[in-house]
C-alpha cells in the first residue's frame, strides 16, 4: 500500500506536518488543537480519531488521536511513519504511577518502555528487543520541564497490554525500577525504530496504585497540560 489516504487516516499527502503530538483520546487531541494551534483545520475523523494540523508559533505541526492500546497506537503512527512521511511523533497521555517519587500531575518522560505484549514477535528478533525513546527529544523534554518548572522523571515504563490484571501491584515491574504503567510507548517506540525516525512519551501521573491517588476522567482530559506545554516546546 503506498497510496493515501489510507483505511485509517482521511487525509491526502501533504495535509499532515512531519511532526505530530498525538494523544490516546481523540478529545485531548481537540483540545491541544484548540489549545496551541493557530488556524487548524481538521484532516480526519476516520472513526472518530481527531486529527488538525496548524501551526505553533510559525512552525507547522499536528495533532492527532491514537486510541488505547499497543494494535491502536501501532496501527497509526506506522500510517504516519509509512505513508505521510512523518519524522517525529510526541506521545502525550496519562500514567499509573508505581513510584513513591511521582504523584499526581507530574510528568514521566519515558527512556524505555518495557512490556508484556507480543508487538515485536513480528520483528522475528533473535532475542528480547528493547525500545527507546529519541534520546534528542529526552534531552530537550527534561530541559523544557526544568524551565517550566514542572516535576518529572526520567526512566523506564511498561507498555501493558492489560488494564485490568491479576496483579494490580505490579510487584516485578516496581522491583525493576519501573516508574510507571501505561499502554502504548512501546508499540510507538518500535514504529519509530523500524522506520527510521523518532519518537517520545510524556506521560502525566493520573494516579498511584501505592499511595491510591487517583483522578477522573474529566480532569483528565481537560487538566493534564503540563505534558502539551512540554511537548509542543520541542517542535
Amino acid at each position: 500500500m503506498s497510496q493515501t489516504p489510507t483505511p485509517h487516516i482521511g487525509a491526502k499527502k501533504g495535509e499532515i506536518a512531519e511532526t505530530v503530538i498525538m494523544a490516546g483520546d481523540p478529545l485531548r487531541a481537540k483540545l491541544m488543537a484548540e489549545r496551541f494551534l493557530e488556524n487548524p483545520v481538521q484532516f480526519n475523523n476516520v472513526r472518530g480519531m481527531l486529527g488538525y494540523t496548524g501551526t505553533y508559533k510559525g512552525k507547522r505541526v499536528s495533532v492527532m488521536g491514537h486510541g488505547m492500546g499497543m494494535p491502536s497506537i501501532g496501527i497509526y503512527t506506522y500510517e504516519l511513519y509509512n505513508f505521510y512521511g512523518v519524522k517525529t511523533i510526541i506521545r502525550v497521555g496519562s500514567a499509573g504511577s508505581i513510584n513513591k517519587e511521582l504523584h499526581i500531575g507530574d510528568l514521566a518522560i519515558a527512556m524505555g518502555a518495557c512490556t508484556n505484549s507480543n508487538y515485536a514477535d513480528q520483528y522475528e528478533m533473535p532475542g528480547t528487543y528493547a525500545p527507546i525513546a529519541d534520546f534528542s527529544l529526552i534531552r530537550a523534554a527534561a530541559e523544557a520541564c526544568e524551565k517550566f518548572g514542572y516535576n518529572y522523571k526520567v526512566g523506564n515504563v511498561l507498555s501493558s497490554d492489560v488494564f485490568y490484571g491479576e496483579n494490580p501491584h505490579n510487584d516485578k515491574w516496581i522491583n525493576m525500577g519501573v516508574m510507571a504503567v501505561e499502554m502504548e510507548i512501546a508499540a510507538l517506540y518500535m514504529n519509530a525504530a523500524r522506520s527510521g525516525n523518532r519518537a517520545l512519551g510524556i506521560c502525566t501521573i493520573s494516579d498511584n496504585i501505592l499511595t491510591g491517588e487517583a483522578t477522573t476522567a474529566e480532569e483528565r482530559q481537560n487538566n493534564f497540560t503540563h505534558m502539551m506545554d512540554v511537548a509542543f516546546s520541542l517542535i
